[in-house]
């Protein structure tokens, strides 16, 4: 995924369109199926906001960015910085290791001189910034805080359906793989791809996101073969996405 869109190495310089990058990432991230801010399974540790060095909590777009950078490269710390910033609290960013893209607006103020009146006007000017940071996992010799102690993992309500829901599941006959943090039906390979059941925050949810890509799974080649659609977001595609929510809500999909 990380090749989809442009990044930085430390220590080069180059030009970047950042809302072209920005849009990139979340499109990439929707075609994949992976949305970080309804996705009803744990892909990393840290939890919550991505927090700035100082522990200030980012807002607006970059916390959409950032939490979206940190699922696709399985970052548990919460903290970004910059090269400098890891270097004054004594770290040093890995060699090798890509930046993110962290944004800011802002606005000056121009005072020119009218053509026709003579008189000053002042003017303001909003611009958009960027800068690369990197993610605390990325760096060497942080302060211990830095870095999440791994939580253990929480209880998890056990579904009174759970024994139906199995059986179910094991009458239809889907190539089903655990592991990752994606779920997806590949029409190529023909299986359904899940994270693993105890990263789901209830086996509900296990069951209704499997239901989801078993209704994928039942337009495959050998089975109904429905038109998938040629890219994300075309008339086929969006069909397809109608038909497979209907199986999302519970596991209970009829093949006709």
């Amino acid at each position: 995924m990380a090749k989809t869109f442009s990044r930085r190495t430390a220590g080069k310089g180059a030009r970047r369109d950042i809302a072209a990058e920005i849009t990139t990432l979340i499109l990439s991230k929707l075609e994949q199926g992976v949305m970080p801010w309804v996705r009803p399974w744990n892909a990393t540790q840290g939890g919550g906001r991505p927090l700035r060095h100082c522990g200030t909590a980012y807002t607006g777009i970059n916390t959409l960015f950032l939490w979206a950078m940190g699922d696709a490269m399985g970052y548990s710390s919460r903290y970004w910085m910059t090269y400098r910033q890891a270097e004054a609290l004594g770290g040093q960013v890995r060699k090798g290791e890509t930046s993110s893209l962290s944004v800011y607006y802002s606005q000056i103020s121009k005072t020119e001189q009218d053509r026709v009146t003579g008189e000053d006007q002042t003017r303001a000017i909003r611009f958009l910034k960027a800068y690369n940071v990197f993610n605390a996992d990325q760096i060497d010799g942080l302060p211990a805080h830095y870095y999440p102690d791994l939580a253990p993992p929480e209880d998890r309500p056990e579904s009174v359906h759970r024994t139906a829901i199995d059986a179910f599941f094991a009458t239809l006959p889907i190539d089903i793989r655990h592991g990752g943090n994606a779920a997806f039906f590949s029409p190529a390979g023909d299986y359904i791809q899940m994270p693993p059941r105890e990263a789901f925050h209830s086996n509900d949810h296990y069951a209704s996101t499997l239901g989801h890509e078993a209704v994928h799974w039942s337009g495959g080649k050998t089975r109904l073969e429905r038109t998938f659609g040629k890219r994300f977001g075309d008339k086929a595609y969006a069909f397809e996405e109608l038909v497979a929510l209907s199986g999302q809500s519970a596991p209970c999909l009829t093949l006709h």
